[in-house]
This record gives structure tokens, C-alpha cells and sequence, in this order.
């Protein structure tokens, strides 16, 4: 039997901020890593166990909750350490979710970790699902029923302390259709046509003119 992996977003805090995909991997799995910053493995203060405890009281499930010692220190063997947790949780398990705080693609250790699973084990890696989630800032914006960007604003994300010299994603969005990409410049492109509708189409570069007003696109920051 091929093995799973789910990466799942656990959004801002609140339990009712969990996607549906969130909760339906949480169904379907038998084991949740759970991050702690605790060194004794424990779940005292962690906010993820917290969100992953109510999330299993209200689907009335019990899974097998395994600690996985996450010190935030960026360093790489960090990194190994909790990726090797998850490869040898699914050593027992056919399927398995690791869970992170907020959104996945925004400043979590997730991409840490499948960059190092993708050496390790290739096969899980391309068996593995990345679930998004609900980002502070979404989430901050509906409390205070103020819009994070409005007709041609721009919306930018960036660290209070970096520790190196910062590189930037840009996400560009609302082209209108017939445009030419051509003035959007070079880089690490992705274009997402209506995505998540049943005429989906990503491409992993730019595409040179835009056919749909449901069009995204992402020039990824360069790294490595």
C-alpha cells in the first residue's frame, strides 16, 4: 500500500478555522505529528495540540499523536531530526498528517521538511498533499472588518527581523484578460488559471498572454 502524507494548515488559532480538506485528512490518517517547542516532548503549551485536540473531539476520533521536538533554532539538522520523526511515524503508519500553525506557505517549517523527504524518500514525497489554511493576517483582517487591500492597493508580507538578506515572492493578481505578461519580468513563475474549478490549469512558468480573469500569478523568491 502506498504511503501518505498530508502537510496540513491549522490556521490562526481557532478550531472553526480548520478547512474541510483539514479535517477530512484528519479522517482519513491513523497518526498526527504534533511540533512542540518543549524538549521533554510535551504538549503544555502547545497551540497546535490544542487546535489538533478539539479538532479530534469534534470529528469523535482518537489518533495516534506523536511529538515532534521543533526548537525553531533554523538549523539544519533541526530540520533532519523532525523529518526523520515523520518518516519513521510512516514506517508504522499508512497514513500520517504533520501539522503547522497558520498557512503553510507563509514563514512555516513545512517546506523545510519536505525538501529534506524528497531526498530521503522520493515516493512519499510525490505522495504527499500540502493542505492550506487560514493566515493570521485573513484571519486579523475579518476582526477588524478591515480590507487588507482594496482596488489597486498592494498588500505587502515581510519578516520585523530578518536574519539575512531578504528575498521576495510577488504575488500578482486581477490581470485582465488579453494582457501580455511580458512587462511582469523574469523569475520563478508559476501561473494558476481557475484554481480549484473543473477547467483548472497550472503552469510552471509565466504564460505569455492571459485568457482568464481567474488567473494568478506567483514569481517564487530564488533560493538555494
Amino acid at each position: 500500500m502506498n504511503k501518505k502524507l498530508y502537510m496540513v494548515s491549522l490556521g490562526p488559532g481557532d478550531v472553526e478555522l480548520l478547512t474541510l480538506k483539514a479535517l477530512n485528512a484528519f479522517k482519513e490518517c491513523s497518526a498526527i505529528c504534533v511540533p512542540t517547542k518543549s524538549n521533554d516532548n510535551s504538549f503544555n503549551k502547545s497551540i497546535s495540540y490544542k487546535i489538533v485536540s478539539n479538532a479530534l473531539n469534534i470529528l469523535e476520533q482518537k489518533k495516534d499523536i506523536v511529538p515532534v521536538y521543533s526548537p525553531m533554532h533554523f538549523i539544519y539538522e533541526d530540520w533532519v531530526h523532525e523529518a526523520s520523526i515523520v518518516l519513521e511515524t510512516l514506517k508504522k503508519h499508512d497514513t500520517v498528517c504533520f501539522v503547522t500553525l497558520g498557512d503553510a506557505g507563509i514563514y512555516s517549517s513545512i517546506y523545510y521538511l519536505l525538501d529534506i523527504i524528497k531526498e530521503k524518500d522520493i515516493d512519499i514525497y510525490n505522495n504527499c498533499e500540502v493542505i492550506a489554511g487560514v493566515t493570521s493576517f485573513s484571519a486579523a483582517s475579518a476582526v477588524s472588518k478591515k480590507a487588507l487591500c482594496l482596488g489597486d492597493e498592494e498588500l505587502i508580507i515581510k519578516p520585523i527581523n530578518p536574519r539575512a538578506q531578504v528575498r521576495t515572492t510577488q504575488i500578482l493578481m486581477r490581470p485582465k484578460i488579453g494582457m501580455d505578461t511580458e512587462s511582469l519580468g523574469d523569475g520563478d513563475f508559476y501561473t494558476y488559471e481557475n484554481m480549484y474549478l473543473q477547467d483548472e490549469h497550472i503552469t510552471p512558468s509565466k504564460i505569455k498572454k492571459v485568457k482568464k480573469y481567474m488567473t494568478l500569478f506567483i514569481n517564487f523568491a530564488k533560493r538555494g
